[in-house]
């Protein structure tokens, strides 16, 4: 019954049949476990036979190295494909988003231990499962406006369900969540000191043929014992009134005049984070969250992979991996590069159908 992969050193992701359950570790540490388009097409059929497995009664995904679960996608690989017009461009976003769909509607029970950077295409990886378990050293954004992009891997269906206007802040602006806030934030269903992480999992391995419940059980014992930080507050708290309030906004002109009125430092810190990133990206990203919130995974991912192909034959998307990835002077020159000339117009282009093109479920 064990379908081990090949073993060696050089696989960038580890599948493993383990106890009762599959296990799937990202395995490139020194690159924070990017995600690549091979790492997906191992991942996309092992968790298809998992699934159908009836042996196999729950499914866990880790990152190796202890410093990040996923950092993000492989990005500057695919700027690199994308300038020279490879067709790998189109494949990586919509092969990561059907994965992102198959996690989704897994009928097993998924468990993330998003221990450590979890930004991005790692998100995407954990975000849609049914159990995603946090720890101190956890570290999530979807910073995507920063580099002329948008919050995919249906950040689009996830945001703009989290609680008030939370995660229309998280995607305009790029904030990072640290530690027991990816919980409290509702990006984590769970979470656990990180020296009981081991044990948790060991303990999930041992289950015999468990149901759902069985496993959250087991969830919901380390958690109820995990001490650190447990009687701090969420850290946007006491700013979450103005967040749902300013960012209720339907438009980023008014997003920004509420920021402006408001004056308090929290606002203009926030306004100064937003001038920095693609205009474009934050006109689309508004978009993006307020026609997700009514649409379903698989829908939001029609519409992600519309706007990721239309972010590859645009300007910013290279731009910002060049500002951000590979020259690293942070000063990108978006065009355009005022709010004020990204039209209507020029967003219904982002957001129309690709036609024969479309991903398909």
């Amino acid at each position: 019954m064990m379908r081990m992969s090949k073993h060696t050193d050089a696989a960038e992701v580890l599948l493993e049949r383990k106890g009762c359950a599959g296990v799937i570790t990202l395995n490139r540490p020194k690159f924070l476990n990017a995600l690549n388009v091979s790492m997906i097409r191992h991942i996309y059929p092992q968790l298809k036979n998992w699934e159908q497995d009836p042996e196999t009664f729950l499914i866990i995904i880790k990152g190796a190295g202890g410093k990040a679960f996923c950092a993000g996608g492989d990005i500057r690989a695919i700027s690199e494909a994308g300038k020279a017009n490879q067709k790998i461009a189109q494949d990586f976003f919509r092969e990561e988003y059907m994965l992102n769909n198959a996690i989704g509607s897994c009928q097993k029970p998924y468990v993330a231990l998003i221990h450590g950077i979890t930004m991005g295409g790692g998100v995407g990886l954990s975000v849609h499962g049914q159990f995603r378990v946090a720890t101190e050293k956890s570290l999530f954004a979807m910073p995507e406006t920063a580099i002329g992009l948008f919050p995919d891997v249906g950040g689009g269906y996830f945001l703009p369900r989290l609680r008030g206007k939370l995660g229309y802040f998280l995607a305009l602006t790029g904030f990072r969540l640290k530690g027991r806030d990816v919980y409290a934030a509702g990006i984590a269903t769970h979470f656990v000191d990180s020296e009981k992480l081991g044990m948790l999992e060991e303990d999930l391995l041992a289950l015999k043929s468990p149901s759902k419940e069985n496993i959250a059980d087991v969830l919901d014992a380390y958690h109820a014992k995990s001490k650190i930080d447990q009687d701090k507050s969420f850290i946007l708290e006491e700013h979450m009134d103005k967040i749902n309030s300013w960012f209720s906004a339907n438009t980023l002109e008014q997003i920004i005049e509420n920021l402006q009125q408001d004056g308090s430092s929290f606002a203009l810190e926030q306004l100064k984070v937003i001038s920095k990133m693609s205009p474009t990206s934050l006109k689309i990203t508004l978009r993006q969250l307020i026609e997700g919130s009514s649409k379903t995974l698989q829908e939001v991912l029609t519409m992600e992979y519309r706007l990721s192909q239309a972010c590859m034959g645009g300007h910013d998307f290279y731009e910002g991996v060049r500002a951000v990835l590979i020259d690293k002077d942070q000063s990108p020159k978006w065009k355009p590069a005022d709010l004020k000339e990204v039209t209507d117009e020029d967003l219904n282009e982002y957001f129309k159908s690709l036609g024969s093109n479309d991903l398909k479920f």
